[in-house]
């Protein structure tokens, strides 16, 4: 039995480095709870193919789900970049359902602007993450294009020494910026769509590159929905971090945190201490939990 790491997953088929040999590797019957990121035991079938036998513990998995399905993202990462840009426009739904992942998978969350060189547009999309800034997310401002050299300068001293994943809307820069990270990752860029505001998909499988000893960084499809129908009532409450202050200061133990009298997180609301948007958001991820299939 040889181990090796997954470093690429569609389907069914996952490529899998060992050490510098990489082989095309299945999974035994219909299984294909492997996600990139997991360290596999596999047999080899021939030279450079084999089969998938079991895989080790993992320290973090992220993955999002509707109601019918979960979808594995990347297992043993430590941390998770959030990649928006001035242009096109991102969605504050997805940024929130990221960061709640992550809090919940117990990952390191990041925000990343790129295109800051669009400086008509900078001021809106920074007050726009200021939210994200006050809950205590770093957010790291650059432009892959145009400042490449700062933009690395920026990056691979908060890359150093994490497994790091980048999510984000097609068209917001991931491909450019593994491109720049990882000059030999040969990944195809498209042009934004100006017409449905939204970039085209240019990444089909999730990807991860070596970066260096104990360093490599995740590139993931661009996606606009993240479904998180598999945390609990009580897992999301604890991943929003302006309620934990109020947590356990309800008058009922069993608050829902929605119109329950002497609710704390509700006065939290009320004292502008939680924004609207982030508690309706939670109310929304509790109703979606309640409606899991699967």
């Amino acid at each position: 039995m040889l181990s090796g790491i997954v470093i690429a997953a569609h389907g069914r088929h996952y490529l899998v480095q060992a050490e510098s040999t990489k082989l095309h590797c299945v999974t035994r019957g219909k299984k294909s709870d492997i996600a990139v990121g997991d360290i596999v035991n596999f047999k080899h079938t021939s030279p450079d193919q084999g089969v998938i036998e079991s895989f080790a513990e993992r320290k973090t998995l992220l993955y999002r789900s509707d109601q019918y399905k979960s979808k594995l993202l990347a297992a043993n990462v430590t941390q998770l970049f959030i990649v928006v840009a001035t242009e096109p426009g991102f969605s504050d739904d997805l940024v929130s359902r990221a960061l709640i992942a992550a809090e919940a998978a117990g990952i390191t969350a990041r925000l990343l602007l790129n295109k800051t060189d669009l400086t008509d547009l900078l001021p809106k999309a920074r007050e726009r993450l200021k939210l994200y800034e006050d809950l205590g997310y770093p957010v790291h401002e650059v432009s892959v294009r145009s400042h490449p050299t700062e933009t690395i300068a920026t990056l691979n001293p908060l890359l150093k020494g994490h497994s790091t994943i980048l999510i984000g809307q097609s068209g917001m820069g991931k491909s450019s910026l593994i491109n720049l990270l990882v000059p030999d990752a040969d990944i195809a860029t498209r042009e934004i769509s100006a017409a449905l505001d939204s970039g085209k998909h240019t990444t089909t499988f999730t990807r991860l590159y070596m970066m260096g000893p104990d360093t490599d960084i995740i590139d993931s499809p661009g996606f606009q929905e993240f479904g998180l129908y598999h945390l609990t009532e009580g897992m999301l409450e604890r991943a929003f971090r302006e309620f934990k202050p109020h947590l356990g200061h309800c008058r009922f133990y069993n608050c829902h945190h929605f119109n329950e009298p002497g609710c704390a997180v509700l006065t939290g609301l009320d004292n502008n201490e939680i924004a609207s948007m982030r508690h309706a958001l939670y109310r929304q991820l509790v109703h979606e939990a309640s409606q899991k299939l699967y």
